[in-house]
């Protein structure tokens, strides 16, 4: 990850050395890392808790967040504005790989590996190398988590959800019965789904989902329902420097302001909302619903861009490298050298990516319908379909040497 991010000073003192065990947790303030303070603490431990702020929050749920730490009796709580660190170490390379996951999923909880660096910065700070987390033994993130960690040095990992995984199959009913005994309330949303927002987009599962039914009335997230949009075609004009937007409608604006304007703007026309089942790095399968507005129209538009811009064999080939890329992120290898390596391709092939792209949507699907760039690949005798600059006689030999092989085969074969 870049080294953008920042961690402000702590409202709390740093306590003494060799006072308790103390242990930083990555918190989100809903129910997992809640459950996690008190069951940490009734085991002897400081619980410092970090929350980082990747853009999916607002003023106010913020505030909740950091006044969960508190009422939850934690030892330390910071915030670490994230924002320009998962543009630049996750957003930037992921666009210009433009490959989901099993061609769908934008992979939105890849702030996870931020979110691993900023505990790690916080325990250096309070001198410990314990670490936990929330994440459950069925799920993709506690090997994210872990294999981050593990990368980036030896340090005690603690996972509580983990733990009581061992003795409780009902662990979502038990948190909540754990938290409630010890006087803490659990909010309302929690109760049907685990819902994960963050700059990139949002994931919800849960409920009805998990039991692969359609999604309740509940399941609602930034995307607007067909009924509710907007009667206007929306348009934008988005500008790239070597694969990488930097202009919005002309203004030239950072990276992670960018996307965030992008998710308002086409969440309010339901782009970028899907259903996805995926292998999970497990080996379970994983469902939920997803919604990346912002990065669905990034991706149309750098898609768009680059297939005009890039030779025929660039084109072919780069999938090939995009599909391994989002495999390493997808299941915990985010530090591997295999993925600084692909990377170097990737920037690479991103040298003549400059250029304009103008987005529209009506509801439901984003299309680029106009392409600005003084590197597209025209040829100046030629148009597809319509004129050219060779003969008739050229075209026809072409056929005859392209298909050679082919048309052998089944001369013989016949």
């Amino acid at each position: 990850m870049s080294n953008a991010s920042t961690i402000p000073h702590s409202p709390f003192p740093i306590p003494a050395p060799g006072k308790g065990r103390h242990i930083v947790l990555a918190f989100s303030g809903g129910l997992d890392t809640s459950f996690c303070v008190p069951y940490l603490q009734e085991r002897g431990w400081a619980v410092h808790t970090v929350f980082a702020d990747t853009g999916g929050v607002d003023a106010e749920e913020r505030a909740f967040i950091e006044n969960r730490a508190k009422e939850l009796g934690v030892a330390s709580h910071v915030t670490v504005d994230g924002g320009p660190a998962i543009w630049e170490g996750f957003v930037k390379p992921f666009v210009q790989a433009g490959e989901g996951y099993q061609g769908q999923y934008p992979l939105l909880v890849s702030d996870r590996y931020l979110i691993v660096e900023a505990a790690l910065k916080r325990a250096a700070e309070l001198g410990t190398r314990a670490i936990a987390h929330g994440c459950t033994g069925m799920g993709n993130d506690q090997v994210r988590f872990d294999l981050a960690v593990k990368a980036l040095g030896d340090y005690e990992i603690v996972a509580p959800i983990r733990e009581i995984q061992k003795e409780h199959t009902q662990t979502r009913a038990y948190e909540q019965k754990f938290l409630e005994e010890r006087g803490f309330g659990v909010r309302a949303k929690q109760q049907a789904y685990t819902i994960n927002e963050n700059l990139l987009g949002l994931t919800m599962s849960g409920g009805e989902i998990d039991k692969w039914q359609a999604p309740g009335e509940g399941a609602v997230g930034w995307c607007k329902p067909r009924a509710e949009w907007p009667s206007e075609p929306l348009r934008v004009k988005i500008g790239f420097v070597r694969g990488e937007a930097v202009t919005l409608d002309g203004e030239k604006i950072a990276g992670h302001r960018l996307l965030a304007r992008l998710n308002g703007l086409f969440a309010q026309y339901g782009v970028g909302r899907g259903i996805y089942t995926g292998d999970t790095t497990i080996g379970l399968k994983g469902r939920i619903i997803f919604e990346a507005p912002g990065l669905t129209a990034l991706l149309a538009a750098h898609r768009a861009l680059e297939e005009a811009v890039l030779s025929k064999q660039q084109n072919r080939f780069k999938p090939e490298v995009a599909r391994k890329w989002v495999e390493l992120v997808y299941e915990g290898f985010f530090h591997d050298p295999l993925k600084t390596d692909l990377e170097a391709f990737l920037a690479s092939s991103q040298a003549a990516v400059n250029g304009e792209v103008t987005l529209e949507t009506a509801g439901g699907v984003v299309n680029a319908v106009a392409v600005e760039s003084k590197h597209i690949l025209n040829a100046k005798g030629a148009t597809y379909a319509q004129s050219a600059d060779w003969g008739v006689t050229e075209a026809e030999g072409f056929i005859k040497l392209f298909g050679m092989s082919s048309t052998l085969w089944a001369e013989v074969n016949r």
